[in-house]
Formats: structure tokens, sequence, C-alpha cells
């Protein structure tokens, strides 16, 4: 990694008030240049061409953001509204990780640059909403080739003129955002947690309470999606397909390596196809698909077990799919391993047909985990004569193999709409356009005593990207086979 960069002189920016000075460029203490001479500093602020790009069309996901928008003002009339989209992280000394957009931020803007503010001041009838985001790198006083973050270090940024198109919103300079926003006090909600900065210039203006009521609200317009959110998620199952499949071509290069193969073979589709994958993929082989978030992936993948491999790319537009297959490495599952597995099957064919609009989104767990529960009773796992599957499902006896809920809403988070009201998510009916997992499972951990020594360190699970559709629901991720002979058909047609 390239990693001299020269020490800058602190000079007026571009645009910057009479008087007002920048800070200076921070550069490494052990670089190998010294001090910049005049002569290069007026050659590096000369010569370029203009770059600014024109005809520029709006994001496809623009008007969407807009409605989303105008639902956020009619909820908070009055009060200055305020949604950043984070800052960069440090992951160690002077290298950041990966910029990932707050998904209030996202869903409200279909912007996805650090350091940007969704500002809504309150007019009458509603608010005027503003994008605070960084210009172009400057060029006057050197940041774009001397800061880090500079244009020739880190790539171009759109001006503001250009993202004013993109985004149909004015847009104003964000390293005024604190100072312009701390002058005026009026009523403000700011969603926490993404910007110390900008929360400590505002704290005299804030109200904890109300900045929690705020984020509720911001998870819970999630909770349906609209068409342009349904088509990306669509895409993002696509290409989850995609990656399966990858992986099922090279289990034979995972077998000679380890578990890494295959968590590096799905990212580089997630890569390819999309901005990333949606979380740490789970490529669990083994005893290590007991687990249920096995994401150190350094284990053995031996012919004979099972793969448990959980992953989902995320789109270039932040949604992720969020898909699990268990899969035999050898292409054929053993008598107990398929009868573990068809267990399992039934558990997510019971509750995919739950998933449906205006029943509870609790009843595609209810009916997973009673067939589930059925099947410990019949395998004698559970004494049937002390338990029937009622009592079983009331003293939750299933879950020391079942262990997890049957599934969580999807969408720009893989557990999206986490802090929306309780009322209208899990103790919610469910509506067309709500996406959301069915994933049961089944774990026996290798040490567990009370089940048979052939049971233990098998691991299974199943899951899918279910749309509540006005008649029933949709399988987005129906691409993968599900079904044991199914998969093992397909693992035999991609392996000769």
């Amino acid at each position: 990694m390239t990693e001299d960069r020269s020490p800058a002189v602190s000079e007026n920016p571009e645009g910057a008030a009479e008087g007002e000075e920048d800070e200076p460029i921070k550069s490494r203490k052990n670089g190998l240049y010294g001090d910049i001479s005049d002569e290069l500093a007026a050659s590096m602020r000369t010569g370029w061409a203009d770059t600014e790009l024109h005809g520029l069309q709006p994001v496809a996901q623009a008007p969407y953001a807009a409605e989303r928008r105008a639902k956020l003002s009619a909820a908070f009339p009055g009060e200055r509204l305020i949604v950043p989209a984070g800052n960069l992280r440090t992951r160690a000394n002077d290298t950041e990780y990966a910029f990932r957009a707050a998904s209030e931020y996202v869903h409200l803007t279909g912007n996805q640059t650090e350091d940007a503010v969704l500002v809504g001041e309150p007019v009458e009838g509603g608010h005027r909403f503003a994008l605070y985001l960084l210009p172009r790198s400057d060029r006057e006083n050197g940041e774009f080739w001397l800061s880090g973050q500079g244009e020739l270090w880190v790539g171009r940024r759109n001006s503001h003129a250009e993202a004013e198109k993109l985004y149909g919103l004015p847009v104003r300079d964000v390293r005024k955002a604190a100072e312009e926003l701390a002058a005026d006090t009026v009523p403000t909600r700011l969603v926490r947690g993404y910007d110390a900065g900008l929360e400590a210039a505002l704290a005299e203006q804030l109200d904890e309470e109300k900045d929690q009521e705020l984020t509720v609200f911001l998870s819970g317009l999630r909770l349906v999606k609209d068409e342009w959110e349904i088509g990306e998620l669509r895409a993002a199952c696509t290409s989850t397909v995609n990656g399966f499949t990858d992986v099922v071509r090279e289990l034979g290069l995972a077998v000679a390596t380890s578990e890494r193969w295959i968590e590096g073979t799905f990212w580089r589709r997630a890569r390819v196809e999309g901005n990333d994958v949606g979380y740490g993929t789970i490529a669990a082989a083994g005893p290590h698909a007991t687990t249920l978030h096995w994401v150190r992936n350094d284990g053995d993948v031996r012919p004979g077990e099972l793969l448990l491999l959980d992953a989902g790319v995320e789109t270039h537009t932040l949604y992720t799919a969020d898909v699990t297959r268990t899969l035999p490495i050898n292409g054929t599952f053993t008598p107990l391993q398929r009868k573990i597995y068809d267990a399992v099957y039934d558990a997510q064919e019971a509750g995919i047909a739950a998933v449906r609009p205006g029943g509870d989104f609790r009843d595609f767990h209810d009916a997973a985990q009673r067939v589930l529960a059925e099947r410990l009773l019949e395998w004698g796992l559970i004494d049937a004569s002390v338990y029937d599957v009622e009592k079983v499902l009331e003293l939750g006896l299933q879950r020391r193999w079942t262990l997890h809920g049957t599934g969580h809403m999807l969408g720009l988070d893989v557990h999206d709409c986490a802090h929306a009201r309780r009322e209208n998510y899990v103790d919610a009916v469910l509506e067309p356009g709500m996406v959301l997992t069915v994933e049961p499972g089944l774990y026996f951990q290798a040490d567990d005593l009370t089940v048979p020594e052939e049971y233990r360190g098998v691991g299974v699970r199943i899951e899918d990207d279910i749309l509540v559709t006005a008649d029933g629901n949709e399988n987005l991720s129906v691409g993968l086979p599900r079904q044991a002979d199914e998969v093992e058909a397909w693992m035999a047609s991609l392996n000769g």
C-alpha cells in the first residue's frame, strides 16, 4: 500500500470566508518527502482539465426517497430532523475500514457518502430538506493530492452541483454544518450513533428520548418495501444464488484448504456483482455448523460432513440477501444427515406456508417450531411419555436444539427494522411488501450428552427470503434447491 504523503502548508481554501483557514493537512511522521517547494505547489494547482460531469440524471431511488422523506416530515411537524451518514472508522493506525453509510440515511437519500448529513428544516406545511456533503477535493490548498482522503488517494467525490442533480436535493458544505445548525435553536431530533462531532455540537438542542423516537420511526418506515426496494432484493438474491453456485463448484478446493476458501469464493461474487457481502459469511463445516454465527471460517472441510453456508450479497444500493443452505460436502447425505435435514426442510415448508397477508408475523415461527418439536419427540430426544407437543412448545424444550427465532425482517440491514415498535413488527400483522427470512434449524452440539453420539456435531439450517404478496408469498431465493434430492442432483450437475 502506497505510504508517502508530504506535509502541506495551510492555505485559504476555495470558498472559505476571508481570514478563515482550513485545518492543516496531516502527513505521516516518517514520510520520505520533506517540505513542499513553492514551485511544486504552484505546479500542482494548475494544468488540470475540467472534469465536471454534465447531463446527470437522478439516481433510480430518488423519487422513492422523496416519498419516504414526505412521510418523515408528516410525522414530526415543526421540528428540525437530522440524519447523518456516519464517519470513517480507523481499522489500524492510519488505515480505515471500508465505509458503509447508515441505513437510515441511505433510505432517505440514496446517497452513500461518508461525513454526509441530511437535514430537514421545519417550514410551513412540512420540511425543507437539504444534503450536507463534502465538496470536491480542493486543488488550491493541495488537499486533492496531499490529504489521505484526497482525490488522488481515494478517488473523486461528486461536486455539489453534480450531487444536486443525482439526489434531487439542495446541497451545502458539510464542513460548516455543525456551526450552522448550532446557531439556530429550534426543536431538533437527530439519529444518534453515527456522528459524534455533530452530536456534541448540538448537545444543548437534543433530547435523548426524542432522538430515540426518531430512530424508531425510521426503522418502522422500512417495514413495507416499495417496488424499487423489492427489485433490489430480487437482484441481491439472484447474485447470492450465483455465489452459492460458485462455492459448490469449488468445494474440492475448500477440502484442500479450509472454510476460508468458501468464504473467499462467495465474497468474490459479492464484490463482482454487488457492493460487498451483507454480513460476515458463515462458512461452517462439520461441528462448526452448530455455532450459529461461526464467522472465523478457519476450520477443515471434510468429505462426509455437512457444510452450513449462510451468506448474502449486498447490492450496490446496499440491500442484502440472507440465505442459508446446508450441503453434504461429498455431494450425498448420509441417512442420519438426511433425516435431520428433512425435518428442517419440513419445518421451513410449514413456516413459508404461514407467510401471508393478514396473518400474524409470529405464525411462521410457530408453525416451524411445531414441526421440529414433533420430530424431537418422534426421535425420542424429548420424552414423549412425559411431554406432548403442546407442553414442549409451552416450556420451550425444543429450544435446546432449535436455539433461535425462525426469521426476521430483511432489507438495507440483514436484520432490518430492528428498532421498530414491537406492535409494528414482531406483534404485527403481515402486509404485502414486507420481506422476511424463514430459517429453522436443528443443532446438536458436539458435547451434548443428551442425544445419541451419531447426532453430535451435526447442524442444519435452511433459510430463504420471502416476500409477502397480495395473495400469499413469493420465495425470492427460489433459485437455490432446497429439497434433499434436488440438492444432491444440483451439486452433482455442478461437479460433473
